[in-house]
């Protein structure tokens, strides 16, 4: 096979490797951005629930003071009935006291059922708390194992960045920044082997005279469909 393809193959099989490797760093990060970002929703719904407690307890401290008036005044009109000298004005009182003890009841109803929500409430708060903290110490467990799994993964990396340093140095530099080009536009895959004159990168034919040539082992041509840099290696030689 012609050398420079062999640099070239050698090239994107160490490449590809790195694109594993970065994918397995970005994996392991991934998990954990999706727990932090778990982590920082349940504390957003507690903030939620405390701000809805707040204004529940705001609606009620209202509702005693309207109540607290309400008493007042039905006390008042129900000493005022003593001096009244008319049946209308008797009547009038009445409706007004009974108004007001209707009133009254409403505004109790109301408070108790704020009570009872507020109570609800800060069940919540309390359960979605401890699921927090028992989230917030998961979190820092998984945040050491991910460090010490992605600082693994990253010596592989090292390791592997050399080997590729040291092949990318034995490719010509015009023919490594077309390499490189191409492995940006082409999904990783640069150099790809043709079949039966199929590219196996686009899967579309070559013409007849080129893939001739291919077969010749002598040169490395570029597909016409996809620009990929192309050869043949028969299915047994390949690894």
């Amino acid at each position: 096979m012609n050398e420079v393809i062999s640099q070239l193959i050698a090239l994107q099989k160490i490449d590809l490797h790195l694109d594993t490797i970065d994918n397995k760093i970005k994996e392991e990060q991934d998990a954990l951005d999706r727990q932090s970002a778990m982590l920082a929703q349940r504390e957003s719904d507690i903030d939620d629930l405390h701000e809805q407690i707040s204004t529940l307890e705001k609606e009620r401290r209202t509702l005693d003071l309207e109540l607290g008036e309400e008493l007042v005044h039905v006390k008042s009109r129900q000493s005022k009935m003593m001096q009244v000298q008319t049946g209308r004005e008797q009547t009038a009182l009445l409706k007004e006291i009974e108004d007001g003890k209707q009133n009254i009841k409403d505004k109790e109803d109301k408070i108790v059922s704020i009570m009872a929500e507020v109570e609800s409430l800060t069940a919540q708060v309390t359960r979605q708390q401890e699921l927090l903290q028992a989230e917030t110490k998961s979190l820092a467990e998984e945040t050491i194992k991910t460090k010490e799994a992605i600082e693994a993964i990253s010596k592989s990396k090292q390791t592997e960045s050399n080997k590729r340093q040291k092949h990318a140095s034995e490719v010509e530099a015009k023919l490594l920044s077309k390499y490189t080009i191409l492995r940006e536009r082409r999904n990783g895959l640069a150099v790809n082997n043709v079949l039966a004159g199929v590219c196996q990168g686009c899967f579309m034919s070559i013409p007849p005279q080129q893939y001739n040539t291919l077969l010749r082992g002598d040169k490395h041509l570029d597909c016409p469909v996809c620009q990929r840099i192309i050869y043949h290696l028969p299915p047994d030689d390949q690894e």
